[in-house]
Order: C-alpha cells, then structure tokens, then sequence
C-alpha cells in the first residue's frame, strides 16, 4: 500500500457530478487510494452514476448516489444534508458538477440561455454549497484538515476566442476566485485547492471537429488530449489528508501550454 493510499484509507468523499467524465474519474480514483465510503452526486444520468457506484464496490469502496441540480437552491441544502447525514465525517469534497452547454438539448440554446444556466449552476450553486460544506467542515472534529477541490479552466484567466470562451471565461473565472478567497477565509481547519484542465478528451471532445482535435493537440505541449483520468491524479494529490502544506493553489493539468513559435 502506497502513501497516498495509507492517507486516504478509512476516510469518506463527495464527489459532484461524478456520473461521468472527469467527475467519475475522481470518484474511481479516490476510491482506489483508499476512501472506503463515496456519494456520488449527479443531476439526470443515473444509470452513469449508479456505474461509478458499482465501478467504486469493485475498488473496496462503500458508495451511494444523490441527484440534485445545484440551479436549485432546496436541491442544494438537500445534497449537503445528505452528505454529512450519510457519511457522519467528510474528508475530501470535489466540487465537479457543471451545467453542460456543449451538447444535448442544451447545445441549441442561444447565448443567453446558455450562460444564465452555467452562472446559475457552476457560479451561484457552487458558491451556495461550498459555504454549506465549510460551515460543516468546520464543526467536525478532524485529525487532519479536510479537503476541498474546485474545477477551473486553465484558460479561464486569459480568455479565449469564440462563444465558448466568453461563456466559460468569465463563469470558471469567478468559480476560481472564489476557491482563492475561501481557502483565505477557511484555513489553516480546511484546506482549499483549484485543478484546472485544459483540453480534456470527455463527451464533447470525443465528438470534437478535426479543427478542434488539431488545436487540442496542438496546444499542449504533450502533443495529446487529457484524459479525464490525468485530472483525477491532480485531485489526487491536492486532496491528499498528509498533503497538510498544500492550500491556496491553482494546478493546471493541460500537458503545458504549448507557446512555441513555428515557422511555417
């Protein structure tokens, strides 16, 4: 058994959003390093959190499912509820779940809609339930300081061309700034970090035009996408219980951002 494992055995974790993508790949892999009790929340896809569930007992790991759409302010006070009537001690919190523009019903709404629906849900409903989380985490009794992670965009603080970027620009902009004041607020009783991924191969990119494909690949300096599983071993180590210096931060996981000048 690994350190990182040793750390985490016999310890519990929500992680949101986890029915797919990245969130799922957190999930697993906290499961793998040892949390022995998970809840898995998710909005509409049951059938892909009760995956990540029975992905998660496969692993040694106790896990269960909560739906709640994180636009809906009782459906937030209910997941907290949940979470810490269900699981007693909290050690690690993985605020992954994101309203998804990119594709489905909601890939042909018009801009507005579109970003009224990502500030609701990844802005104000984050917001919302980290304040809730912290308020609780601090009320526990804990050997070492529980964990919080939060989901950026590691483009987010420079901006990007397009709808896409002006959408999720400003929306993954504030979700980090609000991480960077919380961990000010909470610490040293809870630690707070923010992973932000850049190009990562999940349901939208798997369906990406070959211009996006060439320009994911191109801009990394690792010449690939990052898989959703790249992402999980960031949360990994931030959310580490030893990992007790790490607060504050903002870890990019994009393969380097490729800034070289090629000559045509």
């Amino acid at each position: 058994m690994d350190q990182v494992t040793q750390a985490f055995l016999h310890t519990s974790a929500v992680v949101t959003g986890a029915s797919s993508g990245i969130g799922r790949a957190v999930a697993l892999a906290l499961a793998g390093a040892g949390v022995n009790r998970l809840l898995v929340h998710y909005r509409n896809n049951a059938s892909g959190a009760q995956q990540t569930v029975d992905d998660s007992a496969d692993l040694g790991c106790e896990a269960s499912t909560v739906s709640a759409d994180l636009g809906e302010a009782a459906d937030r006070r209910r997941l907290v509820e949940t979470a810490f009537d269900r699981l007693g001690h909290v050690q690690t919190w993985v605020n992954n779940a994101g309203a998804d523009v990119l594709t489905g019903d909601a890939a042909s709404l018009d801009f507005d809609a579109k970003i009224r629906r990502l500030f609701d849900v990844d802005v104000l409903g984050t917001i919302d339930v980290s304040q809730r989380v912290a308020e609780r985490l601090l009320d526990q009794e804990s050997v070492l300081p529980p964990s919080m992670v939060f989901i950026g965009w590691d483009q987010a603080p420079f901006g990007m061309d397009g709808e896409a970027g002006q959408m999720f620009g400003p929306v993954k902009a504030a979700v980090m700034a609000y991480a960077a004041s919380l961990a000010q607020t909470v610490a040293p009783d809870i630690r707070v970090n923010t992973i932000a991924p850049g190009w990562i191969r999940t349901s939208w990119g798997e369906s990406a035009s070959e211009y996006w494909d060439q320009r994911a690949k191109g801009q990394s300096l690792m010449d690939r996408w990052g898989a959703p599983e790249d992402v999980a071993r960031a949360v990994l180590y931030v959310a580490d219980p030893a990992n007790t210096f790490l607060t504050a931060q903002t870890i990019e996981v994009n393969g380097g951002w490729d800034r070289r000048f090629r000559q045509s």
